[in-house]
């Protein structure tokens, strides 16, 4: 079993700024792909970005220049600071990693219970 604990959401300000976090743990053997997604009332989940085990990151154009994702391989995190945040960036953020679980080396996909992030004056 792999579990996510995300944290870091809230009720920010236009203009502002937050940091997501999301911490696994569990039966881990390898982490590969981090990434964090978010689904706004009436709309579907979506890429926010994402981020290899090789460090190579993918952003949504959205949030292109005004988030960043990182990670952390010692402590199985990965974060997402996000600045200058607008109101159409309110959403429910989830996280989402992957990798190879211990014994079996089976490959696992697990998201995180979400954080909610809310923008507005």
């Amino acid at each position: 079993q792999v579990q996510l604990v995300e944290s870091g959401g809230g009720l920010v300000q236009p203009g502002g700024s937050l940091r997501l976090s999301c911490a696994a743990s569990g039966s881990i053997f390898s982490i590969n792909a981090m990434g964090w997604y978010r689904q706004a009332p009436g709309k579907q989940r979506e890429l926010v970005a994402a981020i290899t085990g090789g460090r190579r990151t993918n952003y949504a154009d959205s949030v292109k220049g005004r988030f960043t994702i990182s990670r952390d391989n010692a402590k199985n995190t990965v974060y997402l600071q996000m600045n200058s945040l607008k109101p159409e960036d309110t959403a429910v953020y989830y996280c989402n990693v992957g990798g190879l679980m211990t014994g079996t080396l089976a490959p696992f996909s697990t998201w995180g219970q979400g954080t909610q992030v809310t923008v507005s004056s």
